[in-house]
C-alpha cells in the first residue's frame, strides 16, 4: 500500500504528463513561442516532423499509466530520459519563471516517485 503522497504525487506527475500530451495532439491552448537557443532547439525538432507527435503520445500513455496507476515503474523509467531533457533545457537555456517551475516540480516528483517505487527498479541496478 502506498502512501497518500505518493498516490498524490502519480496523480499529479500523470495529471501533467496527460494534460500536455492532449494538448500537443489536440492543441487546446496554443503554446508560448520559444525565443533564442530554445527557438532553435525546438526549431530543429518540428523540422524532422515525427518527434512531437511521438513525443505527444508518449505523454499521454505515462500519463494515463500513472493517472490510473498500472504500469508506474515502466512509465517512470520511459519519462525520465524526457525529464532530464525538460530540466537541462529549461535550466540552462533562456525560460520563463512558471517553465522553470514546472520543470522543477516534474523533476522532483520524478524522484519522489522513483524512490518510492525503489523496489521495482533493483533488479535493474544490480551489477549481475
Amino acid at each position: 500500500m502506498k502512501s497518500n503522497a505518493t498516490i498524490a504525487a502519480r496523480v499529479l506527475l500523470g495529471l501533467v504528463f496527460f494534460g500536455v500530451g492532449m494538448n500537443g495532439l489536440l492543441h487546446f491552448f496554443p503554446l508560448p513561442p520559444s525565443q533564442g537557443a530554445a527557438a532553435v532547439f525546438i526549431d530543429g525538432l518540428i523540422a524532422s516532423r515525427y518527434f512531437f507527435p511521438l513525443l505527444f503520445v508518449t505523454y499521454l500513455v505515462t500519463g494515463a499509466a500513472l493517472l490510473i496507476g498500472q504500469f508506474v515503474p515502466l512509465a517512470l523509467t520511459t519519462l525520465a530520459p524526457i525529464i532530464v531533457n525538460i530540466a537541462v533545457m529549461h535550466f540552462f537555456l533562456p525560460s520563463s519563471g512558471a517553465e522553470i517551475c514546472l520543470a522543477a516540480l516534474v523533476t522532483v516528483l520524478e524522484m519522489f516517485l522513483a524512490w518510492s517505487y525503489r523496489a521495482a527498479f533493483q533488479t535493474l541496478l544490480r551489477a549481475r
